[in-house]
């Protein structure tokens, strides 16, 4: 038998065929597909990091004029402290009795002291010093205290009962109280001058951001961490403390002029930094009494640093604070 049937020939896709697998096409990726075959131009990046910093700052020195002046304050001390050895004129612990007293002048341009030493030198190295209490004891207290209070917060029950029986125990003192208590326990010197200014300070962080914690405490994404069983180092560490930063950022910079207030106050009453190290409570603490008609200089130029460095520190603190806080923002 022979089959008699049609025959079929494969001579490929016809154009009707063609056609209709292109309109597929046009219908699946659209009519600008074509563009896809194009090389992607670079979308523009905005502005560089060194600009935006630039933005940011003319925006906060428009809208907080005096914490920008505290900024610029600031920022002189710190060049001061960090460049004293080629910024001091003179060695400030060197002793020259000839040009004992010597009132201010083109060569000494803030006068010299009873032992000969130019007062301008030892104001720069005294900005070190001041530097190094306030920004040591701020951080160390403010840090330990930030950490007790998110963990008071989070534990709660008995534990937070007990940590602020101790706190209201250690806020019932002055501040300035309790650091000579903790100084005549660990002696004197610049390092136990920090230790002692920082326990003053725990007491005082604690309590603030306590009350900040206790809010991020009773969030969605804390009690779905607990759920899945992530460890209580992990909660506290990982997801309560980085939101209490914005009271802890105002507490480090409201601290600083404190700490530089109580090193000066504790060096004038012998309790903080010796000679000869430069210190302005202790320029205070060796002119005020003294020489304070004989050469007022060596007590006018200590307390306007110290006025000057407060004030700084404080109104910068002030304007964090007014940055940070929503609440506060105009």
């Amino acid at each position: 038998m022979t089959d008699h049937g049609p025959r079929t020939t494969d001579h490929g896709p016809s154009a009707g065929d063609q056609g209709l697998r292109a309109g597929r096409s046009s219908l699946v990726l659209g009519p600008g597909s074509a563009a896809l075959a194009r090389p992607v131009e670079r979308l523009d990046a905005g502005p560089g990091t060194a600009e935006r910093w630039w933005r940011a700052l003319a925006k906060f020195a428009r809208r907080q004029p005096l914490g920008f002046a505290g900024a610029l304050v600031v920022i002189a001390m710190l060049l001061l402290g960090l460049f004293a050895p080629w910024v001091a004129p003179y060695d400030p612990i060197e002793n020259r009795l000839a040009e004992q007293l010597r009132p201010p002048s083109a060569q000494h341009w803030l006068g010299t002291d009873q032992f000969g030493r130019d007062v301008w030198s030892r104001l720069i190295f005294g900005a070190r010093t001041a530097l190094l209490v306030g920004f040591g004891s701020s951080l160390l207290g403010v840090t330990i205290g930030a950490v007790v209070g998110v963990m008071s917060a989070y534990f709660g029950g008995r534990t937070d009962l007990a940590l602020q029986r101790l706190v209201d125990i250690i806020l019932s003192f002055p501040i300035i109280i309790v650091a000579m208590a903790v100084v005549a326990l660990i002696g004197t010197g610049t390092g136990k001058l920090i230790l002692a200014i920082a326990f003053s300070f725990i007491p005082r962080a604690e309590r603030v951001v306590r009350s900040a914690a206790l809010g991020v405490r009773q969030s969605m994404y804390i009690e779905a961490a607990r759920a899945v069983g992530a460890a209580d180092a992990r909660i506290i560490f990982r997801h309560m403390f980085p939101n209490v930063t914005a009271p802890y950022l105002v507490l480090l910079s409201a601290f600083l002029g404190q700490a530089i207030l109580l090193e000066a106050s504790l060096s004038f009453l012998g309790l903080g930094v010796s000679e000869p190290t430069p210190a302005w409570g202790l320029m205070l603490s060796g002119a005020a009494v003294d020489f304070v008609q004989r050469a007022p200089w060596m007590a006018v130029f200590p307390g306007l640093a110290i006025t000057a460095a407060v004030l700084a520190f404080n109104i910068l603190g002030d304007a964090l604070r007014d940055a940070l806080d929503p609440r506060l923002r105009t």
